[in-house]
């Protein structure tokens, strides 16, 4: 979708619909308008439209407008409008419009300046809400929307933040719809060619096999590989754009997971194509970061395999030993993701990083815990989370911190091994990103668990069902801020 900026009044610009951003109860923005949009609005707001938030309203356009139509989007209470607001706003203003086959938009910005909120967060609404993933439907609805128009003046800064925007949301959507995609498109192998794709000249993709996280020493990794005849691929990326200790990303990439001999129950076992949510996302925050030439170094790891029971897969009561030979005790299959990840963070180690940041679909507990609503987050580096914290509120990709007391080790002690992977129900949200704490060292580390958060079943303003993507505007902030 094309996005274009024009210094004209809203009366004289062309398109199918203008959309009118308004807060509840409020007679006021109007009144600058041109004097039939005034009156239209006059007429009808608090009658038909009183500005709730997401509460949208079309009607055809006085006959000395240009435009078609004009299109109220609410913003909800006045003394609360917020970017997160007006990022909603775009998502349903534009998904409405879609569907109503509108195919030119303009979007009048007096309301978001009366808030000085950028129409480019409008935009990251609108553009995030109009993503489907139809690729495996015969005969679709393929409306689209061609063009946005912002009426305001143009400027280098609203250009940067148009940029960034639409950057943002290719990356996001990229990760949707690797995500989305079913687990037999999606295996290791895929998501090693989705990598290497992204190959530039500031960022180099290395693909290492089974053999060669053998002779690393990766047990633990290859541990969760062992039930599945699907090759294993562990990826690491690698963006220079200063000669800064790098920041790692570790993403989680499980790209089915069934549970391997402990096994899941069959409900909702479909979905578990989600598991490589945490490596999609890293793959979207190095595209993002490519194309906006951002001057960070950055490495990204994806410890990628499927957990499948078979002859030759990983038992409980199995010991392991993972890239730094601390010892394992398998109690349960299906918790896998902290063991890849484990010798993720091993190997994030030789780059001497800055710090290290993973993402992962990690625990059900998490989300019975926080909903869909919070991403839960742990660390060993007080100002890193607090960055976090700040990029969330800035995002609202939100996160909530668990704690880390030295009591829940013994939760993870084992009669037989350093430690065993998981500590029962009791305490299972905290104890998995503990497990993962026993590995960082002195490393500032974060921890992310978006199990809750990275697949949705009911449609939000901006999120369709499905693959959200989160992960990517909350780390690409974080970065773009350090």
């Amino acid at each position: 979708m094309k996005i274009y900026i024009k210094n004209i009044r809203e009366a004289d610009c062309v398109c199918d619909a203008l959309v009118l951003p308004s807060a509840e109860k409020d007679t006021t923005f109007h009144e600058n308008l041109h004097p039939s949009i005034s009156s239209l609005i006059k007429r009808l707001f608090l009658k038909e439209f009183s500005g709730k938030q997401n509460e949208v309203l079309l009607l055809p356009a006085p006959d000395d407008i240009k435009a078609e139509r004009i299109l109220l989007v609410g913003l909800g209470r006045k003394d609360q409008v917020s970017a997160e607001k007006v990022r909603q706003a775009g998502g349903k203003a534009s998904g409405y419009l879609r569907d109503m086959g509108m195919k030119s938009i303009a979007l009048s910005t007096v309301a978001l300046s009366s808030f000085k909120i950028s129409p480019s967060v409008f935009i990251e609404g609108a553009l995030l809400g109009l993503y489907k993933f139809n690729r495996y439907k015969a005969g679709n609805n393929n409306r689209k929307i061609d063009g946005f128009t912002l009426l305001s003046k143009a400027s280098k800064g609203l250009d940067e933040e148009l940029k960034w925007a639409g950057t943002l949301c290719s990356s996001v959507n990229f990760t949707r719809d690797m995500v989305n995609t079913p687990a037999n498109d999606m295996t290791p192998t895929h998501l090693a060619k989705a990598a290497l794709s992204l190959k530039g000249k500031k960022l180099t993709v290395k693909v290492l096999e089974a053999k060669d996280a053998k002779k690393l020493g990766m047990g633990a990794y290859l541990s969760v590989a062992r039930g599945s005849e699907e090759p294993s691929r562990f990826i690491v990326l690698e963006y220079k754009g200063t000669k800064a200790a790098p920041v790692v990303l570790i993403g989680k990439a499980i790209t089915f997971d069934s549970g391997g001999i402990s096994l899941k129950p069959a409900e909702s076992m479909e979905k578990m194509k989600y598991d490589m949510a945490g490596g999609a996302a890293v793959l979207g925050i190095f595209k993002a970061v490519s194309e906006l030439e951002l001057p960070v170094h950055i490495v990204g790891i994806l410890p990628a395999t499927e957990n499948l029971p078979g002859g030759a897969a990983s038992k409980p009561g199995d010991v392991i030993r993972t890239i730094e030979g601390k010892t394992v005790e398998i109690i349960n299959t299906d918790a896998e993701g902290r063991l890849v990840i484990a010798d993720a963070i091993g190997y994030a180690k030789r780059f001497n990083p800055r710090l290290i940041i993973d993402i992962a679909t990690l625990t059900g507990a998490c989300s019975i815990a926080l909903g869909n609503e919070a991403m839960a987050m742990a660390g060993n580096n007080g100002e890193l989370l607090d960055k976090m914290r700040e990029s969330a509120h800035n995002t609202y990709e939100r996160v909530w911190e668990i704690p880390l007391y030295e009591e829940y080790r013994e939760y993870l002690k084992s009669d037989i091994a350093d430690i065993k992977n998981s500590g029962g129900k009791n305490g299972s949200l905290v104890t998995s990103a503990y497990f993962l704490h026993e590995f960082t060292g002195d490393v500032p580390w974060a921890h992310l668990d978006i199990a809750g958060t990275a697949w949705v079943d009911k449609e939000k303003p901006y999120i369709p069902k499905g693959a959200s993507g989160i992960g990517v505007r909350l780390i690409l902030d974080l970065l773009r801020r350090l």
